[in-house]
């Protein structure tokens, strides 16, 4: 089997660089197809190189990278992959980063700060991007910052099936952790047909992954608690508000997320007796020294590869999250 779908005169190649190259396995088995060989190295010096194996001239072509450590060079490997795809006449170059690289810088929040979420994607439009697919961006707006489509995908359906078959919504409350997540803990809390309640907490923006919490705005005494998030990074932010649910009469914590980043001291701080369960999908690879007890790790090749599936087939990737795209 090769790694080229065809339908009629249209090709469907999936590439990946070396930063997951098992997610995107995962994805070409759901599609019945395999992953098209890529040679990829990186020079004593640091330059990287990527080729194609065979022929990709007219194809349409998904270009795979999970963007964790070290996120510059992965950022790097796939914008070359980019550019060797245009320039071997690719017909249409699909960017598909299920954690776009560098998304919580997306404005300005202080004088002479980038906005490198739109540099990112000024970049992937230079190498000859002509689409991006993402899932869960950390703010909507960043699909403006593309000239071009963004297919913005939502890991909700994967992680509410795991957790309706799990909670009683009778006992449950669906916790947004701050106040800028409140619109998506609202729609979790209409799926699970539960109350929901808000954490407002103080960052320091002058001080990193420093968080202070401060009010619960809701009832969580005698719940178990929901929080949910877009990612976890060093676990600070999910953690105290972990400690302050308990700490007001939660008789669970249940987190759920979509991006392990998972930095140190992360597995340290989840691994704390205010939490549960930890609940993530694979977008970025969880190696041995990332996992623990509490963590359970859901499949996103799936919806991955549906979408790439409609895009391929020109099917509308909106309908696959019932308009809420």
């Amino acid at each position: 089997m090769t790694g080229i779908i065809t339908s009629g005169e249209k090709r469907l190649v999936i590439v990946t660089g070396r930063a997951h190259p098992q997610l995107a396995e995962d994805v070409a088995h759901e599609l019945g197809t395999q992953v098209l060989e890529t040679e990829s190295r990186t020079f004593a010096n640091g330059e990287i190189y990527a080729r194609f194996g065979e022929s990709i001239r007219g194809a349409d072509v998904f270009i795979m990278q999970s963007h964790c450590n070290p996120i510059n060079e992965w950022l790097m490997e796939q914008l070359i992959m980019v550019d060797a795809a245009k320039r071997a006449s690719a017909k249409r170059i699909t960017v598909v980063a299920p954690f776009y690289p560098y998304a919580r810088q997306d404005k300005k929040g202080r004088g002479r700060e980038p906005i490198s979420a739109r540099l990112v994607a000024d970049m992937y439009k230079a190498a000859g991007a002509d689409r991006i697919m993402s899932i869960d961006l950390h703010a909507a707006q960043i699909q403006g910052f593309f000239d071009g489509p963004v297919d913005h995908l939502f890991a909700m359906p994967v992680l509410l099936k795991h957790f309706k078959e799990k909670l009683d919504p009778e006992t449950l409350t669906v916790v947004s952790p701050d106040m800028g997540r409140v619109r998506v803990a609202d729609v979790w809390s209409d799926h699970l047909e539960s109350p929901l309640a808000i954490i407002h907490k103080r960052r320091d923006p002058a001080v990193a992954n420093e968080v202070t919490v401060h009010d619960i705005v809701g009832n969580v005494e005698g719940r178990v608690c929901l929080l949910v998030d877009d990612l976890i990074d060093t676990g600070g932010t999910i953690v105290k508000a972990a400690e302050a649910l308990k700490a007001n009469g939660a008789i669970g914590v249940v987190v759920a997320a979509t991006h392990a980043v998972f930095s140190p001291p992360a597995v340290e701080r989840l691994s704390s007796d205010a939490i549960d369960e930890v609940v993530v999908t694979d977008t970025l690879p969880l190696p041995p020294e990332k996992r623990f007890e509490k963590l359970t790790i859901l499949p996103i090749a799936p919806l991955i590869a549906r979408a790439v599936n409609n895009v391929f087939k020109d099917d509308s990737v909106t309908s696959m999250f019932d308009g809420a795209a």
